[in-house]
Order: structure tokens, then C-alpha cells, then sequence
């Protein structure tokens, strides 16, 4: 093999190689939920997800002052589905919708699971501090009603590439909390 033939090949084995690392690099692998004003601004809350994990919003009714949970989760391409709902009592606006879900009692608390109801990407109008609009995941707790009260948060999922991924890993997003850490 001549030395032309040998350098040919060894630029088209890298330009191989490369277009091989950078098409995997660009492959879509995980999702980022974000948490921000509808009026603008940076996110209040960036939390990096796996399809089907689930994150949750927890407050307290502003009528009945009972505890509610909201479980969702994400998809693969980062839609926003409903999971549970879980409540102390059947409260004002509280309750089984028909076709959704199945009630079940756990413990103390009346439950719709198995809901799997999209919501897609969705706005919240944050509570006061006594209502106390929390989100949790993976053991944290950001308290929406501490920061942004009586705001129009809209939550938005997509998903990140596994460039973005491991950008994050590395250097995670200033409104990521960090896991066992609250805020």
C-alpha cells in the first residue's frame, strides 16, 4: 500500500470515527423538565428526568387546608402525563373523573392512581407561603410558594441529547437542586 493510499485511509477511518462519536453524542438521552414565569426569566426549578420517572407537586387546598399530591411523569419525547392524585378528604374540586384512573385508599389518604392522563406541557398559578406549592424529586423539595408566590409557572419538558446530558452531569443547571439537599 502506498503512502498516499495509507493516509486516505487513516482521514477516512477518523472522519469515520468521528461522525460515528458525534451522531451518538447528538442521540437523544433523558429529559429536562423546566419550571419557569410565564412572564419570562430564568427557571425557577431544572430537573433532569428519565422517561416514566416521576416527580411530584404537593400543597395544601386552599379551601379545605387538607394535603394534596400530585404525582406526574414524563414520556420518551417529554410530554407531561398525570399519574396520582392523593388526599386527605374529598375536598372542593377534589375526586374521581370519570374514565380516569381507580380510587384506592392509602392509609389515611384517598388516592386516583394508574391515571396516565396527559396534560402536556401545563401553567400553575403558585400558592401563597400557607399553600405551600412544593415540588419533589428524588428525595428534594423546592417550595415554589417560597420564591415565586402567586406566579404563573409554566412546567415544560423536552428531550436533551447526551452531549446536553453529560454537560449536566457535569455541570448541572443553577436551578437543579441537588439530591438529599433541600431548599
Amino acid at each position: 500500500m502506498t503512502r498516499p493510499v495509507r493516509r486516505i485511509l487513516i482521514v477516512l477511518a477518523g472522519l469515520i470515527f468521528f461522525s460515528a462519536a458525534l451522531a451518538a453524542g447528538l442521540t437523544k438521552d433523558g429529559l429536562e423538565l423546566r419550571v419557569a414565569p410565564v412572564r419570562g426569566g430564568p427557571p425557577l426549578l431544572v430537573l433532569p428526568l428519565e422517561a416514566a420517572e416521576r416527580f411530584t407537586i404537593h400543597y395544601f387546598h386552599s379551601v379545605e387546608n387538607a394535603p394534596i399530591w400530585e404525582e406526574h411523569s414524563l414520556d420518551e419525547k417529554g410530554r407531561i402525563y398525570i399519574e396520582e392524585e392523593r388526599y386527605l378528604k374529598f375536598g372542593a374540586g377534589m375526586g374521581k373523573m370519570p374514565g380516569v384512573g381507580t380510587m384506592v385508599r392509602k392509609g389515611p389518604y384517598e388516592a386516583v392512581v394508574n391515571m396516565h392522563m396527559p396534560t402536556g406541557d401545563f401553567v400553575l398559578r403558585v400558592g401563597s407561603p400557607g399553600v405551600g406549592h412544593t415540588v419533589v424529586w428524588r428525595g428534594t423539595r423546592t417550595n415554589l410558594s417560597a420564591v415565586a408566590p402567586h406566579e404563573a409557572v409554566r412546567f415544560s419538558a423536552r428531550p436533551v441529547t447526551r452531549v446536553h446530558r453529560l454537560w449536566r452531569t457535569l455541570f448541572p443547571h443553577p436551578a437543579t437542586p441537588d439530591a438529599g439537599k433541600n431548599r
